[in-house]
């Protein structure tokens, strides 16, 4: 009789127990919610601990990500049409920032608003200058200012773009 009651007691002890322990690998940078809150950033890798049925764990990429856009058509200051195909490089540098920015969405909403980003600062750059200067040894210059711009509006995201590419 005790065995019957000892028995489904220790499982469900272990059980909590295993439930209250998680891995942050070396590859990634964790944040522990308590009801929708955040209370513990978890930037080293190694074993964790969270209150069980209370506390969730999320988990963000710390890698450098990449973001290849869809091709745009961009009007140059001459008025011809180029039609640009741009790939992006990433990462997130202020975990709190980019929850609070992107939400429960992580990285795909943080993608889809970074897309629009770099998309916005390739029209704005390209379509300042003859497209001459697109084709040109110029286009390094074009890329780095492409950056430079998109890395200012994504940093309210949490965010840094690290590099842009025009293909």
């Amino acid at each position: 009789m005790r065995a019957a009651v000892i028995l489904p007691a220790l499982a469900v002890l272990g059980a909590l127990a295993l439930s209250s322990v998680f891995i942050v690998d070396e590859r990634e940078r964790v944040l522990v919610l308590q009801f929708g809150q955040v209370k513990q950033e978890v930037s080293e890798p190694g074993l964790g601990f969270k209150i069980p049925l209370i506390q969730e764990v999320v988990r963000y990429e710390d890698r450098i990500l990449g973001l290849p856009t869809q091709p745009i058509e961009v009007t140059p200051a001459d008025d011809r049409r180029l039609v640009v195909d741009a790939f992006a490089r990433w990462r997130i540098t202020d975990l709190l920032e980019f929850r609070e920015a992107v939400g429960p969405g992580g990285e795909d909403q943080a993608r889809s608003r970074l897309d629009r980003i770099v998309n916005a600062a390739i029209r704005e750059v390209l379509g300042s200058v003859p497209s001459g200067r697109v084709l040109s040894e110029d286009r390094t210059a074009l890329m780095n200012q492409i950056r430079d711009l998109a890395r200012r509006e994504a940093a309210s995201l949490g965010v840094e773009v690290i590099d842009v590419r025009l293909t």
